[in-house]
């Protein structure tokens, strides 16, 4: 994701009148398909996201949702505002925009992202309120089977007849891709039974045909070309082969530990990256190699995703956790006590 945005994505961040594939046109070919990355995130996304909602309470998981997403997207909406406010303003964006995007909903109001990338995590607070209906009803391997059936159609069918808000909450693009994460999971937990392969297939099948119908998506007006249908197409098949070998792969040991503080770092460096990369390569692109000036770009956001995860991640994530418990334990209970009063006041004035 990081190669695309700064080797691929169209941006001022070389100079003025310099487009990205100018400047690399040697790897231009191959990292203008890095928004593939998108697909592979939603795929990962519902592969972990169903495990971890595996045998908690709703409250338990949305506590552990939330804890998880909130203090580094408060910090990047706030230091990406102020950095377009303030430092470098040319995303033209205000105040206020900054202060709604700090809600995460705010592609339901219709207000600009401050940061691009964000509107991902709006198909992901979709994703957690299905799977927190799921969690309410009973979560289990037969209730995913079905989900996983009938969701992507349906939500492509409220796409194709024109009923935008139900497609939205639907994700109708979305879909496939976190289905295909879910069925990983199932194998991966029960094994590839027939009916676990053939809904991978059929999810896999539906993956490819959401991306075909957006293609190109806009590429040659953010990258300067068309990518090739063929490479699109068969990256997105191949996506659930890399996810399903992560898992079932995966080193253990304290050997490779280094990998879990990287994997840390990903989900602020993915809020981050993209115009503080661009800054970066702003101020240094002039004056530096073109290598030298990617490589100090890089650097600095993996510096400011771990002061993220080490300064406000960590400190702050427990104490979000014991607030929302408490909060949502005092709520329950309070709820408990008033279902209980309530029959004994109906028969009360019943019996008068």
């Amino acid at each position: 994701m990081l190669a695309y945005h700064f080797t691929a994505r169209d941006s001022s961040a070389w100079g003025e009148g310099r487009h990205p594939w100018e400047v690399w046109p040697d790897v231009f070919r191959v990292t203008r398909y890095g928004h593939l990355g998108v697909q592979l995130f939603f795929v990962i996304s519902g592969f972990v996201i169903l495990m971890s909602a595996w045998g908690r309470t709703p409250r338990a998981f949305v506590v552990s949702r939330a804890t998880r997403l909130l203090p580094a997207y408060w910090v990047a909406v706030l230091a990406t505002g102020f950095l377009l406010v303030v430092l470098w303003p040319v995303g033209d964006v205000a105040v206020w925009e900054v202060v709604t995007n700090l809600t995460m909903v705010q592609s339901a109001l219709g207000v600009a992202h401050v940061d691009g990338v964000y509107w991902t995590l709006f198909a992901e607070l979709l994703f957690y309120v299905l799977v927190t209906l799921l969690l309410l009803v009973g979560l289990t391997r037969g209730r995913v089977l079905v989900l996983v059936l009938v969701w992507p159609p349906l939500a492509a069918l409220a796409h194709t007849s024109g009923q935008d808000l139900l497609a939205t909450l639907l994700n109708w693009y979305t879909a496939p891709f976190f289905c295909l994460g879910m069925v990983l999971y199932l194998i991966h937990r029960w094994g590839p039974s027939l009916l676990h392969l053939l809904l991978l297939g059929y999810s896999c099948a539906l993956a490819v045909g959401v991306t075909a119908t957006r293609f190109p998506d806009g590429a040659p007006s953010v990258t300067g070309a068309t990518p090739s249908l063929g490479v699109v197409l068969g990256t997105v098949s191949v996506i659930p082969l890399l996810v399903w070998a992560a898992a079932r792969f995966a080193p253990r040991g304290r050997a490779w530990r280094w990998l879990t503080v990287l994997g840390a770092l990903t989900y602020p460096l993915y809020l981050l990256h993209e115009y503080w990369g661009w800054y970066v390569l702003h101020l240094v692109a002039p004056r530096l190699d073109r290598w030298a000036a990617l490589a100090l770009a890089i650097a600095v956001c993996l510096a400011l995703a771990w002061a993220v995860h080490r300064l406000v991640e960590r400190p702050l994530a427990p104490r979000l956790r014991r607030a929302l418990q408490q909060g949502l334990d005092e709520a329950a209970a309070e709820s408990a006590s008033g279902a209980a009063a309530d029959p004994g006041r109906t028969s009360a004035s019943t019996t008068a």
